[in-house]
């Protein structure tokens, strides 16, 4: 599994986020990813890739969503291939929170589409494209968010969430067109429904009544000290170029020890 080849770092990517990796008294072990039966092409082509015997089988089962849910079922049992994935960074057992980026070069759009397969999602809402990812994982999010803003100049600073404690990062309008043609390129592995979607997205247009929002304001301490020194708001959001509120907010939070007063 060299990860600078596109497909074994898709297949990775989403192994990592989607397969489980058990072990058990003398070596034996194995690995499974389970889908719904639609999407056992996918399934088929990690078995193509895969050089050891592997098997794919379906079940019916019922969840907390359907009485009776279709599925495929893709196993792998030998030793030497468990040991590379593992030693690649796909842990045993419980592994929402400890998956990170491999170590070794790879290719990273390909490794970030398997993720985002396995644990996003992208469409339309309210008319508009998206592509979000819910990732347990804090070494994803930061590599995931990082990449993005190369890719989209749009900056995500991001906390767990309360609720179940992961990380929901989401990219909307201009910018998740740009990423989600940058991770779904023409020809490359993905889920089918996914790169259908990714085509959609790729022909939205915005509105002509919709205007984008202006760029997020990047303070400094110097436009920090000209907000504090200036006599009135208006005064400061003439000087800095912005909007009184955001000029209002942001001497409030300066001033209530939000963020910290520049030097």
């Amino acid at each position: 599994m060299d990860l600078k080849v596109p497909e074994y770092a898709y297949m990775f990517g989403f192994l990592q986020a989607d397969g489980h990796l058990s072990q058990q008294s003398r070596q034996r072990g194995r690995l499974s990813v389970e889908l719904h039966v639609r999407d056992v092409d996918l399934l088929q082509r990690f078995q193509q890739l895969t050089p050891y015997n592997t098997s794919i089988s379906e079940r019916v089962r019922a969840t907390n969503f359907a009485e009776s849910h279709r599925s495929a079922v893709w196993r792998l049992y030998a030793l030497e291939a468990r040991t590379k994935l593992n030693e690649l960074g796909l842990p045993y057992g419980r592994k929402s929170e400890t998956i990170a980026p491999p170590h070794v070069e790879f290719s990273t759009r390909d490794y970030l589409r398997g993720i985002v397969d396995a644990d996003g999602s992208l469409g339309h809402s309210q008319g508009y494209p998206f592509i979000s990812l819910t990732t347990a994982s804090t070494h994803v999010m930061t590599y995931a968010c990082s990449y993005a803003e190369k890719i989209t100049g749009t900056k995500r600073s991001l906390r767990r969430n309360q609720r179940d404690g992961v990380y929901n990062i989401m990219y909307v309008t201009e910018a998740a067109q740009v990423l989600v043609g940058h991770l779904y390129y023409p020809g490359c592995l993905a889920l089918k429904r996914k790169q259908t979607t990714a085509a959609h997205i790729a022909a939205w247009t915005r509105p002509v009544d919709s205007k984008p929002r202006p760029p997020r304001i990047q303070w400094t301490r110097a436009m920090d000290q000209v907000l504090l020194a200036a006599p009135t708001i208006a005064h400061a959001a003439t000087e800095l170029g912005y909007s009184p509120s955001a000029c209002q907010v942001r001497r409030w939070k300066l001033l209530h020890g939000v963020v910290a007063m520049p030097d």
